[in-house]
């Protein structure tokens, strides 16, 4: 074409889904269940359950010592003070490492094995 003249360019439309108003997949069609592999009802049950039990250790946590394994087999001790939403970061006080003692400190998520708590 030449130059500063318009160029038709084609649209693709995507096809209407199921419900009538989007351009996806109802939920509860079989291609949707098909392709989460199982009962989406019973697998969020699941998934609500052990995120309640997870968000509950962590309030047990709060405010007592406890022991992290880390990467590289490092094991330290601190009292534990928060969790961030995202799970991203824990927050702890009174961290001891090998290095020292630190008054307060983020632990990153993906850094940490395990930690463990006394009730």
């Amino acid at each position: 074409p030449p130059p500063g003249a318009t160029m038709l360019v084609g649209v693709l439309r995507l096809p209407r889904g199921p419900d009538g108003c989007s351009r996806g997949f109802s939920p509860t069609s079989p291609r949707f269940q098909a392709l989460l592999g199982g009962d989406t009802v019973a697998a969020q049950g699941a998934r609500a359950a052990l995120r309640q039990r997870y968000l509950r250790g962590l309030a047990a946590a709060r405010g007592r010592p406890t022991q992290f394994c880390l990467r590289a087999g490092v094991r330290v001790d601190a009292v534990f003070g928060a969790a961030d939403v995202e799970a991203v970061a824990f927050q702890v006080d009174a961290l001891r490492t090998p290095l020292g003692v630190q008054a307060a400190a983020l632990l990153r998520c993906t850094d940490v094995l395990a930690y463990s708590f006394l009730l």
